[in-house]
């Protein structure tokens, strides 16, 4: 598939998980691909598993540090496509949701998105071409019990996708979010081991309960979230603009 080529992609949390295979597809299609995130080992690590793709460029960045955001993008160049994965989820019931987490959840899941977003834009719109995909949540179509936090910060990032998408519509600019539900990534992971640190339940206890929500009763698979990404991203989806597109086996419909 070259529906990509000559086309530059930025992932960013591109070192694993969702990120790592939205970088994969997007360069399956052609496209040159920028990971960034913070851990520089990390990025350099999925670099060398994607050596038969080409040249896979590394970029150590915090997304919510606005100077190191405009530093990255520059050294990065112009940007065709970037991929807004970076994100974070940490639990708490609302009463012990404090300022400091509140706004740890803000910053990685919604400001960093922000300044990605407007390190990329002024030169989309002098070339009249871009497509921006934001890594949301279901956490940002729906709520869920104590993550309100994230699921304020998710809820920001889709309105953000519509309101920009808006703005660019005539431009040559698609913004789009796509909205995972429970995904086997590290992430999952954390939730997991939070649930049994607190519960006492078994893994398997607490796998249930997190697997119950897709109507599939499975886990969505990273590679499927990248399949929409990708999609969102090539030729001939030109229409699909300002959507938030749910990939969770039918938990949000």
């Amino acid at each position: 598939m070259t529906a990509l080529v000559d086309k530059h992609a930025v992932v960013t949390g591109g070192g694993s998980g969702i990120g790592a295979s939205c970088a994969e597809a997007l360069a399956r299609a052609g496209a040159r691909i920028t990971l960034m995130g913070r851990d520089i080992a990390r990025l350099e690590a999925q670099r060398d598993a994607m050596r038969s793709y080409g040249d896979v460029a590394c970029i150590s960045v915090d997304v919510t540090n606005e100077t190191a955001v405009k530093e990255a993008f520059m050294r990065a160049g112009p940007v065709d496509v970037l991929v807004n994965n970076a994100g974070h989820a940490q639990a708490a019931p609302f009463t012990h949701t404090d300022a400091a987490l509140w706004q740890r959840m803000l910053d990685v899941n919604l400001t960093g998105v922000f300044l990605c977003t407007r390190a990329v834009l002024p030169a989309m719109l002098e070339r009249g071409y871009g497509r921006i995909v934001n890594v949301a949540s279901t956490a940002g179509q729906i709520g869920y019990a104590y993550v309100a936090a994230y699921c304020a910060a998710k809820h920001g990032v889709i309105g953000l996708t519509r309101a920009l998408a808006a703005e660019v519509a005539a431009k040559g600019i698609t913004v789009n979010a796509v909205c995972p539900g429970y995904t086997e990534t590290e992430l999952l992971r954390a939730s997991l081991d939070q649930i049994i640190a607190k519960t006492s339940r078994s893994e398997q206890d607490a796998r249930e309960a997190l697997v119950r929500n897709n109507p599939q009763r499975r886990f969505v698979q990273p590679e499927e979230v990248a399949n929409a990404v990708l999609w969102l991203c090539a030729p001939g989806s030109e229409a699909m603009n300002g959507q938030s597109i749910s990939v969770s086996g039918g938990e949000v419909t």
